[in-house]
């Protein structure tokens, strides 16, 4: 009986590895440095020895062991084609058949967005759903929709680019994907320290914010929360941002429940309270009950969204 499963959550800096039963017990999770030297060569052959290694001084055999899911940050085709990974330095290559090949295991894999978000669906925020929209806040603005217990990646492997929805027609700054007004140029960490400084350029008013050497998004909400009026614009403009982009995709895609993550999602109330009174004010009317929650898992998302896969 094939009990096991392994998730890998492949970054840039490290691979998350997670032993886990078919049922959504974690049973052990460790990390291996991703090598991107000669463009991410050797990758696929660390995460073969570290799972075959993991296998053999548990004595299991690949007749317990269901398979490896396999997330990785960048558009995957259904045929388990990477279309390119800037930041493990890939470009085209099929991971399933490499890694298959390495193991002699089941591999499938998916974007690392999408992945997470099938975690949270599965063990996670949105457990008990089969229709989640997940929305990850961080360094940048990550997204994974999840349609009847189905990741959405769409023809090109772009399905969930939440980050990049147009958000305004009059943005002067680029975004990093070239374009211009992106979501995560407002709703990311990035975006809303941006949003402060050109803010405090004109700024007349007192505020805490100006006395940071370094202002940085936790540094905004932690002010804002003590009733600093000029942080609190800058969080309310940022929840704004969210309400207004999930009311959009509710009119598409109707999930049960939006799940929010990464670092920003840690601020709590202030931000989960925001997203849901500008959401509410512009979602289609069937849409405006729909559950918006903190994610749960944090970094071990990835992990947990790779088992599924396998199902």
């Amino acid at each position: 009986m094939k009990q096991y499963g392994f998730g890998v959550d492949i970054g840039g800096t490290t691979c998350k590895i997670g032993l886990f039963t078919m049922n959504g017990i974690i049973k052990e999770k460790w990390e291996i440095k991703t090598n991107t030297e000669n463009y991410g060569a050797e990758i696929l052959d660390t995460v073969a020895a570290s799972v075959l290694e993991k296998m053999k001084k548990k004595g299991m055999t690949e007749d317990e062991v269901q398979g490896i899911g396999l997330g990785v940050p960048g558009p995957v085709g259904s045929d388990g084609t990477v279309f390119g990974c800037v930041n493990l330095g890939w470009n085209v290559l099929n991971v399933e058949r490499e890694l298959v090949s390495k193991t002699g295991l089941k591999v499938k894999a998916g974007n690392d967005a999408n992945v997470a978000a099938l975690g949270e669906m599965w063990q996670g925020g949105g457990k008990g759903h089969a229709n989640v929209v997940m929305v990850t806040l961080g360094t940048g603005v990550g997204g994974g929709i999840i349609v009847d217990g189905k990741i959405v990646s769409g023809f090109h492997g772009a399905g969930g680019e939440i980050g990049h929805i147009k958000m305004k027609d009059d943005e002067v700054s680029p975004c990093g994907c070239g374009g211009y007004g992106c979501l995560e140029q407002y709703a990311s960490a990035t975006g809303i320290v941006r949003m402060a400084k050109k803010k405090l350029e004109s700024e007349t008013r007192k505020t805490v914010l100006s006395t940071f050497d370094n202002i940085s998004a936790k540094n905004i909400f932690n002010v804002a929360k003590k009733g600093d009026i000029v942080a609190g614009e800058l969080v309310d403009t940022l929840c704004e941002m969210l309400g207004k982009a999930l009311a959009n995709i509710a009119a598409i895609l109707d999930p049960e429940i939006f799940v929010i993550g990464g670092g920003i999602s840690k601020a709590g109330n202030i931000l989960i309270d925001g997203i849901k009174k500008h959401y509410v004010a512009r979602a289609f009317h069937s849409c405006t009950k729909t559950e918006i929650v903190p994610a749960v898992l944090g970094n071990d998302a990835g992990m947990y969204g790779c088992i599924p896969l396998l199902f």
